[in-house]
């Protein structure tokens, strides 16, 4: 299974930043498929599949506010469990605090983005992200 083929896992609560980010990859002609936990127990749930066979995702695009779940804690989870803590994880949020950004990198995140808000900003930040983790990038195996 090549990169191509696997998922992305969007882990994000608003659905105007869900839609945002899917015609911003769409846009950048991303193949991979999506898929989307829109709160902090729907992307946990994540955990179960993958131990039940699914297969990873290429990469997990995370907000840290979310509901029921914070997305610090959700980075937690996933880079101390033995299956998921290999797959990058991208924070993409609207926050830049100090805080956030250290508690994020201590927890283990790969890269940490601020949302930009213009569109076509936005779409940079997808082109960089799918070179980055789809072309450049060569994954554990």
């Amino acid at each position: 299974m090549n990169n191509t083929d696997r998922s992305i896992l969007l882990i994000e609560d608003n659905p105007m930043d869900v839609d945002l980010t899917r015609r911003a990859f769409a846009r950048r002609k991303v193949i991979n498929p999506f898929q989307v936990a829109r709160d902090g127990e729907e992307a946990l749930a994540f955990l179960g599949k993958w131990e039940a066979g699914e297969a990873l995702p290429v990469v997990i695009l995370l907000d840290i506010n979310l509901p029921k779940v914070n997305g610090l804690e959700i980075l937690h989870q996933f880079k101390t469990h033995p299956l998921s803590q290999k797959v990058p994880v991208i924070i993409l949020t609207t926050s830049d605090e100090d805080r956030d950004i250290q508690v994020a990198y201590e927890q283990g995140a790969n890269s940490y983005i601020v949302k930009p808000v213009d569109f076509e900003k936005f779409v940079d930040v997808a082109a960089q992200i799918d070179l980055y983790w789809n072309v450049i990038n060569i994954p554990p195996r």
